[in-house]
């Protein structure tokens, strides 16, 4: 396409294709500090094109396409196609990466030992991870968690950072404007704000971790926390991942053990802070 933009995030290659030259300044943009990887092989193509010719120039309207797609997916506006690339690469990884099993959740990394966070969208996590990592942890990523089917590590894939509606502003009055994206209103999802990983993040994302905490936190209750068992964390954890089935029988082995390993809680808070004294409460008496 006319526009376009290679990337690589933790162990995969993007290439990014737009008819508009909006999108990829923006990812350009929130993207510097990441590798140089102009003309190597990507691992999955995104393509954002006009749903039709005249949509290119008069109200354009985005259709996401790529090595895999949604032929039913609703196309999206010109103003959002920032959202419209990264919802492209999360679609190729979620349809498409074999390589390790993968889990809708975020992690963060302190001494070599990985939190992760896995719930449904609203729960806090990204918010909680965003938070962390800004305290001390190393954030590893927040759209998805990769866990390597032979050592049972966790891989960083630390992508621009999703917030949604009053995350926003509690996430923009911690770190500097400079790391925030441009302000996406009324999306499907309400408004929607991106936030650049540090630095150090970028720079150390080929570096995983062993799982020790896994928790599935709830935004919007009373502090509480509870012990979650075996069956209900492999059950919860299969329907969190996108390549559970097409991976197999290495997968259950993968996961089996994770379930066995790894300590698990679940956690209401009524704000961040809260959130932070039960995770720092829960990582020195656990992990």
């Amino acid at each position: 396409m006319r526009h376009s933009l290679t990337l690589r995030i933790g162990p995969a290659t993007f290439r990014i294709g737009s008819a508009w030259a909006q999108p990829i300044d923006q990812l350009k943009r929130l993207y510097a500090d990441y590798p140089d990887v102009d003309g190597a092989i990507a691992d999955f193509t995104v393509r954002l094109q006009p749903t039709s010719a005249v949509r290119r120039w008069v109200r354009p309207s985005i259709f996401i396409t790529g090595d895999h797609g949604l032929a039913d997916a609703a196309p999206m506006s010109l103003a959002h196609g920032l959202l419209a690339a990264e919802m492209g690469m999360n679609l190729q990884m979620a349809l498409g990466w074999r390589r390790h099993l993968l889990l809708h959740a975020s992690s963060v990394e302190k001494d070599g030992r990985v939190l992760v966070m896995t719930g449904e969208s609203g729960s806090g996590k990204s918010t909680l991870a965003a938070q962390l990592g800004e305290r001390g942890w190393r954030l590893m990523g927040d759209e998805f968690a990769l866990l390597d089917l032979d050592s049972g590590a966790i891989l960083p894939f630390p992508r621009l950072v999703s917030l949604k509606n009053k995350a926003i502003d509690v996430i923009a009055g911690e770190v500097p404007g400079a790391r925030m994206g441009p302000l996406l209103g009324a999306t499907a999802k309400g408004d929607i704000r991106h936030m650049v990983p540090r630095a150090d993040v970028v720079a150390r994302m080929g570096e995983g971790g062993m799982p020790a905490l896994l928790l599935f936190p709830r935004f919007g209750s009373g502090p509480a926390e509870r012990p979650v068992g075996q069956g209900e964390v492999f059950m919860r954890l299969t329907q969190a991942s996108t390549n559970y089935v097409a991976l197999g029988e290495p997968a259950f082995a993968a996961l089996t053990r994770f379930v066995a390993q790894v300590p698990a809680r679940a956690i209401d808070f009524p704000s961040g802070e809260a959130a932070i004294a039960m995770v720092d409460r829960l990582w020195s008496e656990l992990a």
